[in-house]
């Protein structure tokens, strides 16, 4: 897997360098390097239409000599592609007016006419009859959407290749479709979704012109890291032998997940700040890096008090290599909002946990509750709150 079968589509690495350029919370870029770089690519691809859609966006003026340049370069392409259909509808069979279709909405879409490309595609998907050809196009489009940032477009088209996939797509597609399915997951927040599909992907990974192997498994890991309990997390990523082979390449990810799995928690906060800025850095991920930070130490806290049914604060603040008042305030929050399950003795400084189980009627009720019930032979005791709730 570490050779790629394909690079990543040029338009894709386009949409990251965009994305650097208007982020103002990305520590170390270079803009007018970048600005430089994205131009540079723009007119060399003759991406007209999307040259003057970032223009806009970033305020940027137009320069008019390239902008006609690349137009009059993109109308010759065009009229050879015209040629080439007309001479195939003419004096060639279907497959050869498919294959002149099919040329002109890759040209299109290449050259970022989002308009022109939708109508193309439409056309060349009439004339097609594989479901794989009809799935490729699909995803030629989705990674144009990316391209324009363009989600809800993502989605809509995301529906239409698995409805293509399901009809009698080849495994190799369906595969893809998981990997396209999973970014699109990441960028919506649905992490245990993301975590499903890309993880599923990972062995036959073919999805290169998205991104490399590496960076799947990573997108995989850090979903992982959130949505899987432990017991998955170790059977799914920890001792993953695709996973273990290149998460070497990301030393903040590949510390940061063995470091939670050993409950090695000091390990685990300094390596977390780097896969933050992984996070930061990344414009599929990057909206939701206040999130993550925030659920991610949420998964770390509630694994540390599944272990005790007391600790002392201090005890949890070196555990972690936090101040005191810092965690005071963390786990707080967190027991405020109900997602850790237990409270704080300020007077003694510690913290006691509350264990809850499910008992008859599938009614959650606190496990020193149930075992005073139980010691007393007072198991009647559980039957009403059982009741009360149905």
């Amino acid at each position: 897997m570490e050779e790629e079968s394909e690079k990543q589509d040029f338009r894709l690495e386009l949409a990251q360098q965009v994305f650097l350029y208007r982020s103002s919370d990305v520590p170390g870029v270079d803009r007018p390097k970048l600005q430089t770089r994205i131009l540079d690519s723009v007119y060399s691809n003759g991406l007209a239409p999307y040259y003057q859609h970032i223009c806009t966006e970033l305020g940027w003026q137009v320069d008019q000599a390239k902008l006609s340049e690349m137009q009059s370069r993109n109308q010759k392409q065009l009229e050879e592609l015209d040629a080439k259909f007309k001479d195939a509808e003419e004096n060639l069979g279907e497959t050869e007016v498919r294959d002149a279709l099919h040329a002109k909405a890759e040209f299109y879409g290449r050259i970022g006419d989002r308009d022109a490309a939708t109508k193309a595609y439409k056309d060349a998907e009439e004339k097609t009859a594989s479901g794989a050809s009809k799935a490729d196009m699909v995803f030629s489009q989705v990674r144009l959407a990316i391209l324009y940032q363009d989600w809800l477009c993502v989605k809509k088209l995301l529906g239409q290749a698995k409805a293509i996939c399901e009809a009698g797509g080849d495994w190799e597609h369906k595969n893809k479709l998981k990997v396209y399915e999973g970014v699109a997951a990441l960028h919506s927040r649905d992490f245990k979704r993301a975590a499903e599909q890309l993880l599923d992907s990972i062995a036959t990974f073919t999805t290169s012109e998205l991104f490399s192997y590496t960076e799947c498994v990573s997108y995989a890991v850090i979903a992982s890291l959130l949505s899987l309990d432990r017991v998955s997390l170790k059977s799914k990523v920890v001792d993953s032998p695709e996973i273990r082979s290149v998460i070497g390449h990301v030393p903040a990810l590949e510390t940061c997940l063995n470091a939670l799995y050993d409950c090695s928690y000091k390990d685990f906060f300094r390596s977390f700040l780097g896969v933050v800025d992984i996070i930061r850095a990344d414009m599929y991920l990057h909206p939701h890096v206040r999130h993550y930070m925030r659920e991610l130490r949420l998964v770390a806290y509630n694994q540390f008090l599944d272990s005790y049914k007391s600790v002392t604060m201090d005890s949890m603040a070196t555990a972690f290599d936090v101040s005191v008042p810092f965690l005071d305030s963390e786990v707080a929050d967190f027991i405020c909002a109900g997602r850790i399950s237990a409270k704080i003795d300020k007077v003694a400084g510690i913290i006691e946990t509350k264990r809850w189980v499910i008992v008859a009627g599938g009614v959650a009720a606190e496990w020193q509750f149930v075992q005073s019930c139980v010691s007393n032979h007072s198991c009647m005791c559980i039957r009403p709150v059982c009741l009360s709730t149905t």
